[in-house]
């Protein structure tokens, strides 16, 4: 890709970093440079927030009619679309995700901005029933300037999310990638360049987080900050933006459950799984990696798992072979080894994995290999904190009541899957599950058109969706008096 740094994206124009401060950008699949990008500081924060707020009062943008921001958001669909190949490339070479999970996030992103570019006319207000002299009426109105922290695990993805809602309902945005990933963010704001985004509507910053997240997450200007991201992050933002009284959407830390009753299909519930742990090597908010199974198919399950879990392929992501890439970083597989060394430590009886490939070709990458413990207690820390990497944890129930507790018992509540053939079972199981979001015979299935978001300790607020629109958006109510007199003090 070269080592020509990339620049920040302000106001419509491409320009350096005030500092003139860079930031490598690694390949984690070799361990080499791929390019170099903008570092930017406070004062980089300053003019990006300050030519946000200066396009959203701009009545080109700020009165443009919903049928055009759509027209807008249709266009950059399609220019992702055209450009797929390039970005999938750029996501894999960066992130370290197989080529063809790249491929479908981008794909994924083509339908989000066709979603927000039809739901952009879909922002109603209504009419309250109020008494005869009165005529009332409420309006959604663009918050202002949002912000949008985007992790490194699913960059485009998770980009897109942020920005097509947030124009759709007619806010300008900064994007703040993550300092790892920020390669198609990069390539994101030069198609709405492409597209005809008024200057300043969309702006990239790349920056450490700790640094430029702070600093827009406190900025007067900023209206709305939406993150993806730690929890402790997470709850870092909503201090900043609490002197503000900021609005805030949080996608934060998970540490989901499958639950996988004796009536289940048991190959579905290991094929679904696999994915659900080893997809995208563990770096998942959602990622199911507690897996309780009931006692009387435990055994069978474990057995069935292992053996599926010693196939897939461990590789370089460029390969249309493989199943599983290397981790983000050095300090990421360092932290899954810690964890795994704690699970022994702890009791857990490791069935497979818990060590870097010996395949002499990884060695310069950051690779683990698939991890599974079994004989897992709830209370142990590979059952209760988030490990960020490919390592699942079977735990055994024997009652539905006790699957469910299991289940609930952590401080998470992102994502849930639930394995059985009763229906009733399903749909009260589903009930009594504390997430945001419970999936029923199926791995996890995100589309545009419904919501995306946690419980608990894994968030507030929702990505996707209609519910996703609304958060960009105040509601305002408009009373018009009809009457002949204005109600008031009756002076005499």
């Amino acid at each position: 890709m070269g080592n020509s740094p990339q620049r920040l994206l302000i106001g419509g124009d491409w320009v350096p970093a005030n500092g003139g401060g860079v930031t490598d950008v690694m390949n984690p699949a070799t361990g080499e440079l791929l390019t170099r990008v903008a570092r930017a500081d406070a004062s980089d924060v300053d003019r990006a927030v300050s030519a946000a707020s200066s396009a959203f009062e701009n009545p080109a943008w700020r009165w443009m009619p919903a049928n055009e921001r759509g027209h807008l958001l249709y266009k950059m669909a399609e220019l992702v679309a055209e450009r797929a190949a390039d970005i999938a490339q750029a996501e894999t070479l960066n992130v370290g995700k197989p080529l063809f999970q790249a491929e479908d996030d981008v794909q994924t992103v083509v339908d989000c901005f066709r979603y927000y570019a039809g739901a952009a006319r879909l922002l109603q207000g209504a009419t309250p029933a109020v008494p005869a002299d009165f005529f009332s009426y409420t309006l959604r109105e663009p918050i202002g300037v949002c912000v949008g922290i985007v992790p490194w695990n699913f960059p485009f993805q998770i980009t897109a999310w942020k920005v097509a809602p947030a124009l759709a309902a007619g806010n300008t945005v900064i994007l703040k990638p993550a300092s790892r990933t920020p390669l198609s963010a990069l390539m994101l704001g030069q198609i709405g360049l492409d597209a005809g985004l008024p200057p300043g509507v969309l702006n990239v910053v790349t920056g450490p987080g700790a640094q430029i997240g702070e600093a827009l997450a406190s900025h007067p200007l900023v209206g709305k900050i939406s993150l993806t991201g730690e929890t402790r992050t997470g709850a870092r933002i909503m201090q900043l933006a609490s002197d503000g009284i900021k609005r805030i959407s949080l996608e934060l830390g998970g540490k989901s459950p499958s639950l996988i009753f004796s009536d289940a299909d048991l190959d579905q519930a290991v094929t679904a799984s696999l994915t659900a742990i080893y997809f995208n090597a563990g770096q998942m908010c959602a990622a199911r990696s507690r897996i309780l199974v009931q006692q009387e198919v435990h055994d069978e399950f474990v057995a069935r798992m292992a053996e599926r879990a010693r196939r897939l392929r461990v590789g370089n992501p460029m390969d249309r072979a493989t199943h599983m890439g290397p981790m983000i970083s050095p300090d990421q597989v360092e932290t899954v080894e810690g964890y795994v060394e704690s699970g022994v430590q702890e009791g857990a009886t490791l069935t497979l994995g818990g060590c870097r490939p010996d395949d002499p070709a990884l060695q310069r990458g950051h690779y683990y290999m698939p991890t599974l413990f079994d004989h897992v207690s709830n209370d142990m820390r590979i059952a209760q904190e988030e490990i960020f990497g490919p390592v699942a944890s079977v735990i055994s129930f024997r009652t539905e009541e006790e699957g469910v507790r299991l289940a609930n018992a952590t401080r998470y509540g992102l994502a849930a899957t639930v394995w059985t053939g009763d229906v009733k079972r399903a749909h009260r199981v589903a009930r009594q599950i504390r997430a945001g979001g419970v999936w029923v015979n199926t791995n996890m299935t995100l589309f545009n058109e419904t919501p995306f978001g946690g419980y608990k300790a894994s968030g507030m607020g929702r990505e996707l969706g209609l519910e996703s629109l609304h958060s960009y958006t105040e509601v305002k109510h408009v009373g018009v008096f009809l009457g002949e007199r204005v109600r008031g003090f009756s002076l005499t």
